[in-house]
């Protein structure tokens, strides 16, 4: 298999990885030994920022990778991974531009907070399921 084919996969093991990192490992660790509560908050803000673009990166390189090897698009691609990918990609822009401001204004935090890691949820979850429908699609090609 060339790299254009493994591309998809590597996007979506990173999307996945990147999410499940940030989200379950380092800002946990944050608020665990940040020296206040405002300096974690603050810097889980900018982990998050960059998560949300690195999945719009990601979820553009495997969008980009939806294709046959003639150039032609096709919907059936990875057994529907598509759908999961746009979904995902949709909850990043909603946890930037519509939550997070929320957020770092104080806004309602228990409210926001909820719906940030609700958003945060459907995400690595739609990327775990881009992960494993690429991953089949991809062995299933080699065969």
């Amino acid at each position: 298999m060339d790299w254009k084919a493994r591309l998809p996969l590597l996007a979506a093991a990173l999307w996945w990885g990147s999410l499940t990192a940030i989200g379950f490992m380092a800002v946990p660790l944050l608020f665990t030994n940040a020296s206040s509560p405002a300096l974690a908050g603050s810097l889980a803000a900018k982990l998050f920022q960059g998560q949300a673009w690195l999945s719009m990166g990601c979820g553009l390189l495997i969008l980009m990778g939806a294709r046959h090897a003639d150039g032609t698009a096709t919907l059936g691609w990875a057994a529907g991974a598509v759908a999961y990918v746009l979904l995902g990609m949709l909850a990043a822009l909603l946890q930037e531009f519509a939550i997070a401001p929320r957020i770092v204004a104080r806004q309602d935090l228990r409210f926001w907070h909820t719906a940030g890691t609700a958003v945060y949820a459907a995400q690595w979850l739609c990327a775990l399921l881009v992960l494993w429908k690429v991953a089949g699609f991809s062995r299933s090609a080699t065969s």
